[in-house]
């Protein structure tokens, strides 16, 4: 994976862009002391080159009553590609699946949880991540507190 260099101005943009993804580009451009047509230009660059991926809200879960926050670990039976390949296909559809890590280890996979309560994370288990096929080993730990979160990735 290419790392693509980048300008002072270019991490000052992304830095405000992860604090406010919904600044005003005349605002943005006045941050910086350029106009607003190079502005938009440089953030189009940004975004065409994938360094901005997308823009969205973030919500906050006990919100909307999901209060059960788990990371569970996956190992499989099988290690061949097709296997693997077939769990990520299955797990891309998962929408309590929050984040599937592929990792070292133990385990074959990391997966990020999101929840109502214990019988949805029971339903989920049973019906939906058993019923994949090479399922070896599942290992569940449950969020107790949140010590941080965040989302922004310092660019220096």
């Amino acid at each position: 994976m290419e790392k693509i260099k980048l300008d002072k101005a270019d991490k000052h943009i992304l830095n405000i862009l992860q604090e406010d993804g919904r600044i005003r580009n005349a605002k943005l451009a006045s941050e910086l002391g350029m106009s607003p047509s190079p502005m938009l230009e440089r953030v189009k660059k940004l975004e065409q080159a994938g360094i901005i991926r997308k823009y969205v809200a973030l919500i906050a879960p006990e919100k909307i009553g999901k209060n059960t926050l788990a990371f569970v670990a996956v190992s499989l039976a099988v290690h061949q590609l097709g296997s693997l390949d077939a769990f990520k296909t299955e797990i891309e559809q998962l929408p309590e699946v929050l984040e599937c890590y592929h990792i070292s280890g133990p385990h074959d996979f990391l997966l990020k949880v999101l929840v109502e309560d214990m019988d949805e994370y029971r339903e989920f288990v049973i019906n939906k991540l058993t019923r994949i096929g090479s399922l070896n080993n599942i290992q569940t730990w449950f969020v107790l507190d949140t010590v941080k979160h965040e989302t922004h990735i310092t660019v220096e």
